[in-house]
């Protein structure tokens, strides 16, 4: 199965692969199942079964109108793991991925859910507010939709710079993966691209903490200049009981690609345990 199709009839691709206990990999903002695939295989060499879809907007997915707030997020990866019939799973979200597992965790009572793992995530809150003071000002996020709105080819050009560390001494990511991560971003429409950037910069997911019944693990890089450790997982990880945070010194936002070997060895190691 390549696509399932949810109750507002939208289409999903996603990727399944391999056998054992299951993995469901929920990907970050602008990209797509395919930033995944170093992570997939690893853990499908290592006797897990790997579910991996494009979110609505994204990749190979139709790209509705309506559909990118977070409980029709949740919904749809809902709808991925009925359909293709995951019991006990790990869910693993990235970036605004760990937002579709928070909702999910909450919304639909982590059914079928035995772990999971947010990496380099948005939660617990991006928005500053009077309660949230580490949170980014709004004009910041104003400011990066009239930029996709201007010209979002090249915005993402400077975004996957910072999203990659490049330009840090120990910078581990080639040219060629980021003309590969720009080239997945421009296959989203405009439409979920906006939207989806507007709804993971202002949903308030620490209501949603609680809901995190089961092991959980977070991975965060300490340079993270996307979205910066102190204002997300530092917070979450005290908002998850009994969560466990191990932090990647001097890693970016994109360490599933900087850090790659590093993550696939943590995280089956916390699938093991």
């Amino acid at each position: 199965m390549h696509r399932i199709t949810t109750s507002d009839q939208t289409s999903i691709y996603l990727k399944d692969w391999g056998e054992g206990s299951p993995v469901v990999l929920v990907h970050g903002w602008p990209l797509s199942a395919d930033s995944w695939d170093d992570l997939a295989v690893s853990l499908v060499e290592a006797g897990h079964r790997v579910i991996a879809y494009d979110r609505r907007g994204f990749g190979r997915s139709s790209q509705p109108w309506n559909g990118y707030d977070y409980d029709t997020l949740a919904d749809d990866l809902w709808e991925v793991m009925e359909q293709v019939d995951v019991q006990d799973a790990t869910l693993v979200g990235f970036s605004m991925g760990g937002g579709e597992v928070a909702r999910y965790m909450s919304r639909h009572n982590g059914k079928n859910v035995a772990r999971t793992a947010l990496i380099s995530s948005v939660l617990p809150f991006r928005l500053k507010t009077a309660d949230n003071p580490t949170g980014a000002d709004a004009s910041a996020f104003d400011k990066t939709a009239k930029a996709l709105s201007d010209d979002r080819a090249k915005f993402f050009t400077g975004f996957f710079r910072d999203f990659f560390g490049l330009g840090s001494p120990d910078s581990r990511v080639s040219d060629e993966t980021l003309r590969w991560a720009h080239s997945i971003a421009m296959q989203a429409g405009l439409r979920p691209t906006v939207a989806c950037m507007r709804t993971f910069s202002s949903t308030d997911f620490r209501p949603d903490l609680a809901a995190f019944d089961v092991p959980t693990l977070l991975i965060h890089g300490t340079e993270d200049k996307t979205v910066p450790i102190a204002a997300s997982s530092r917070l979450a990880v005290a908002g998850i009981k009994g969560a466990q945070l191990i932090e990647y010194e001097g890693a970016p936002h994109g360490l599933f690609v900087s850090h790659k070997q590093r993550l696939a060895k943590d995280l089956l190691a916390f699938l093991k345990a």
